[in-house]
């Protein structure tokens, strides 16, 4: 994984990356959204279309192993001061439709998102650090200011606020829009399935927008790396509950489901070489509001932190859908330091010295107090509600705390998170790209949780423009000590999903990465499945 941060100079070996030459077959997939307005990544992120994303081709994205790769771009190199990135853009890309894939319908999606109202562009900011994001969608200073330039048809360069080693893994959700098609149609070149051009391994062959399900075909003018293997992919959004996709899958309708929790113990009965695990880069912990009381008290929260049994939690109510979350960072991320996980243990006895050393022996004069959780779909919707029962249970227990739940939609959450209407909430997170940074920017300068805790925010800041990939891990790991010595969050759990693959599917994606996991990571995983 250290070569995956180590960009400076970075040429990406063509090596592997090449695919059969035969397409085979094509196979039907679960989707997830069964909604969506624009097939374009760059206009909408969560209202987009099934299948954008495989449509267009990244500047970079990862394989199986979150190992680096350059898709459209070949190289990228740094400047001295850290704060230019130059990516080189390969030979003979082009669209569906013949015309050239240039630099500038890279600047341009960029350009768009930032005077557009796009509800992803807050990532470009925060990820991205680009020089005058921030200025520029606040109104406040002109596109043609900010960090983004076409140097020429093949090279695009990239300044931005500060220095970000990481940002090559950030441009993995970078995908182009083509420039002379939206100057035809506007923004509706990616609303109707005639002017839908594609610069990637697919095209769009049907769309059909009552359920948001689509078929995908092998695109004949693709000619970068991690070509499809496949002849056509249909996702279809209507297999996407385990319920109705476990019938469709036993049937033969489908190639993959996902399982809930009831459905496992009849799959590892009946299907168990067919079983699929996935560790999901992401993590549930308990958040404080640290100025409003009780939680202001540093020994309550400790008392919370060792008062939960995350072994228990995760071999009883939570069976195989999590594991045990001891850091913000899930094992086999870039950056997890397992001494730091190994802290959160459950100490019923040290959680009572706490309580009773910040003024509450044995919960006694502890306010009532409420734990908020959104309502989600995905793999959250059966983790959340089962466990913020068992805390209700486990803090009764062992604390003496009484504490009611409340779940509600997700925008009422984030409300009541951000302008603090509650003091404790379950907080679910999961990574947008694949590099420390992520989870530790949440709690940096305020971030998402308004926690404002000077000796962290050093630390990050450090950490956050360090080239150094060793030094920069030393640095969050110290951070990250900094959080659990204030017991600022307590984490609970990292999600796994478990899915179920025919027999008949094959091809890399298919197998096993070396940490044991099927990961289903868009650009890699759909052109590298085949079927018999």
């Amino acid at each position: 994984m250290n070569a995956l941060l180590k960009f400076a100079g970075a040429l990406v070996a063509m090596a592997g990356l090449s695919a059969p030459a035969l397409a085979q077959g094509s196979i039907v997939s679960p989707g997830q959204s069964s909604t969506g307005t624009y097939m374009d990544y760059m206009k909408t992120v969560y209202a987009r279309a099934t299948g954008s994303e495989s449509l267009q081709v990244p500047l970079t994205s990862f394989d199986k192993d979150f190992t680096l790769t350059g898709l459209a771009a070949e190289s990228w190199t740094q400047s001295a001061d850290g704060l230019t990135w130059t990516f080189k853009l390969r030979d003979g890309l082009v669209w569906s439709d013949g015309q050239p894939l240039t630099s500038t319908d890279y600047v341009f999606a960029l350009q768009r998102a930032a005077t557009s109202g796009y509800d992803f562009a807050w990532y470009w900011d925060f990820a991205g650090g680009i020089k005058n994001w921030k200025e520029v969608t606040e109104g406040k200073a002109d596109v043609s200011t900010l960090g983004l330039k076409a140097v020429d048809d093949k090279t695009i360069e990239v300044t931005t606020n500060a220095p970000k080693p990481y940002l090559p893994s950030v441009v993995s959700l970078w995908y182009p829009v083509p420039k002379h098609q939206w100057d035809k149609y506007g923004d509706d070149w990616a609303t109707n399935i005639d002017t839908v051009i594609t610069s990637g391994p697919f095209i769009l062959k049907s769309w059909v927008k009552t359920n948001n399900a689509v078929v995908l075909a092998k695109s004949p003018t693709y000619t970068g790396p991690w070509p499809a293997q496949l002849d056509e992919l249909t996702i279809d959004p209507s297999f996407g509950d385990p319920a109705v996709g476990m019938t469709a899958y036993m049937a033969g309708d489908v190639d993959m489901t996902g399982l809930n929790a009831g459905q496992i113990p009849v799959a590892e009965q009946r299907f168990a070489d067919q079983i699929r695990k996935n560790a999901v880069f992401a993590v549930s912990y308990i958040s404080f509001d640290l100025n409003s009381p009780p939680f202001d008290n540093v020994d309550v929260r400790k008392a919370m932190y060792y008062a939960v049994d995350r072994n228990e939690l995760t071999s009883t109510v939570l069976k195989n859908i999590a594991v045990p979350a001891g850091s913000i960072l899930t094992p086999g991320y870039p950056g997890y330091n397992p001494e730091i996980a190994a802290q959160a243990v459950y100490d019923p006895a040290k959680a009572k010295e706490f309580m009773a050393k910040a003024g509450y022996p044995d919960g006694k004069g502890f306010p009532d107090v409420e734990i908020w959780y959104r309502e989600e779909g995905g793999y959250n919707s059966a983790i959340l509600p089962p466990m913020s029962q068992y805390l209700q249970a486990k803090f009764k227990e062992v604390l003496g705390i009484n504490m009611s739940i409340k779940s509600m939609p997700t925008k009422d959450w984030m409300d009541g998170l951000l302008n603090k209407k509650n003091n404790l909430f379950i907080a679910p997170y999961e990574y947008d790209y694949l590099d420390p940074s992520n989870f530790f920017g949440i709690f940096y300068n305020g971030g998402r949780h308004d926690y404002h805790i000077d000796a962290y925010d050093k630390l990050v800041e450090q950490a956050d423009s360090n080239p150094v990939w060793e030094e920069r891990v030393k640095l969050y790991s110290q951070a990250e000590q900094v959080l659990i010595d204030n017991a600022a969050i307590v984490p609970l759990v990292h999600p796994i999903t478990m899915m179920l693959f025919s027999d008949k599917l094959g091809g890399d994606a298919a197998s096993p990465n070396k940490q044991g996991f099927t990961p289903q990571v868009g650009a890699y995983f759909n052109t590298h499945l085949t079927k018999q």
